[in-house]
């Protein structure tokens, strides 16, 4: 199998098929296409239906969009969803949610593994996707135990909130202290540990990325490496 994904600090619907297959071991190959500036659609349409990011292939198959992945890799490996029928109700709920929803945290704390961020004042909109993120994370800590939010395995519901653990650090937004103890966990992740790796070690800068992070906020602290040329 063959996963094609973008460049590691922008792309938050890469890192989770990325890192579902990581943490879960399956094998795959690699293949990063870097977003052009301006459009990528027209250059990623050569493998991608959609013309986005990730795209699996397997063989002949080819499966897109992250959830389109998970569902597509459950039905051929264990360990996807929890296997207690409660775990992975809530947890296929709590996917759903992420992949349809939060759409103020998605565009007031834009993916950037690198950088930290100091926010203005935050909004009313984006206050409730990061009370709810809080909410649910606790949720699933208390209820199943932890320390993974569907209980003591990595799931597709941990990959799926792996973007936003990053979003966490990155603007410093506060959760309750059970959530933040996720966050730590999960941050010292083989997985998420090789992936923020890559994205530091990055020298590209796509223009248009780069104006929506500064669209967010001030940017206090820049990890990343120089950008190329």
């Amino acid at each position: 199998m063959i996963l094609i994904t973008a460049n590691r600090n922008y792309s938050s619907w890469s890192l989770r098929p990325w890192l579902l297959m990581t943490e879960r071991g399956i094998a795959f190959e690699d293949r990063v296409e870097l977003f052009h500036e301006g459009s990528s659609y027209d250059a990623f349409r050569r493998f991608s239906p959609t013309g986005q990011v990730p795209v699996l292939l397997d063989g002949d198959t080819t499966v897109w969009d992250s959830l389109g992945i998970a569902l597509y890799l459950a039905d051929r490996h264990d360990g996807i969803w929890p296997a207690d029928p409660a775990a992975r109700a809530w947890a296929q709920s709590a996917v759903a949610e992420m992949h349809g929803g939060f759409a103020t945290l998605r565009n007031q704390c834009t993916m950037n593994v690198g950088v930290r961020v100091a926010l203005p004042a935050i909004a009313p909109a984006l206050a409730r996707d990061v009370a709810r993120i809080g909410e649910l994370w606790s949720e699933g800590l208390t209820r199943f135990g932890g320390p993974f939010l569907a209980g003591p395995a990595f799931s597709a519901a941990d990959a799926f909130y792996a973007p936003v653990v990053f979003r966490v650090r990155t603007y410093g937004l506060a959760i309750p202290p059970d959530a933040r103890r996720f966050v730590d966990h999960m941050l010292a992740l083989p997985g998420m540990r090789a992936w923020e790796a890559a994205a530091l070690a990055e020298p590209w800068r796509e223009p248009g990325h780069e104006a929506e992070l500064a669209a967010c906020g001030t940017v206090v602290e820049d990890h990343r490496a120089a950008p190329r040329g």
